[in-house]
């Protein structure tokens, strides 16, 4: 009986501590979220996100506007546009945005897509190879602000020298999508930090 008590107190520690930690992260995303340095680099790299048929849907177009902002206000001289074609869409995300930015008078030059990728972490790896052939070295990450922690942690490890610039238009505003958002991001970020240790 002393032996099962002392199990459960355990029990009880270790989903304390887990709790404790994942609400440090959480509100570690949320002010991260809240950066943005305003720096001139190479490029910019926007992340992919959902695409509606053959276009991109309102958080992917919210990601290609900041993307062109940038573009158009002497940020960045390129645009890495990332996103392969999932599942259920008719067009590779990359693709759309490609399309999207053509539409709003960004020089078809001006336009680097990679069309492979599925995860944030795969975007990454793949703009980083297209930089690589560009001669391209420094970078704004640009996607929603509860992304912009696990993304930038992601693009450390693959070397890019990158600056966060998080979205002024996300889609993800009301308690509940932007609280369903939160969750993901802590299970994804914690997720990828233990990913790390191994690997």
């Amino acid at each position: 009986m002393k032996k099962k008590k002392i199990c459960v107190i355990i029990f009880m520690i270790m989903c304390f501590i887990i709790f404790t930690y994942s609400i440090c992260i959480a509100l570690s995303i949320n002010e991260y979220g809240k950066y943005n340095k305003m720096t001139k680099a190479d490029a910019a790299i926007v992340l992919g996100a959902a695409v509606w048929g053959y276009e991109p849907s309102p958080v992917f177009k919210a990601r290609i506007d900041h993307g062109i902002w940038l573009y158009k206000n002497g940020y960045v001289d390129k645009i890495i546009f990332t996103g392969g074609q999932g599942e259920n869409e008719k067009v590779a995300e990359s693709i759309a945005a490609r399309n999207y930015a053509e539409d709003n008078l960004i020089q078809t030059n001006d336009i680097l897509i990679e069309t492979k990728s599925k995860i944030t972490q795969e975007n990454l790896y793949y703009a980083k190879k297209i930089a690589k052939d560009n001669g391209l070295n420094s970078f704004i990450i640009v996607s929603d602000p509860l992304h912009m922690k696990r993304a930038m942690l992601m693009a450390k490890d693959y070397g890019l020298k990158s600056y966060t610039s998080p979205t002024p238009t996300t889609r993800y505003k009301s308690w509940k999508s932007k609280g369903s958002f939160l969750l993901r991001e802590v299970y994804y970020y914690i997720g990828y930090r233990v990913y790390r240790m191994f690997n």
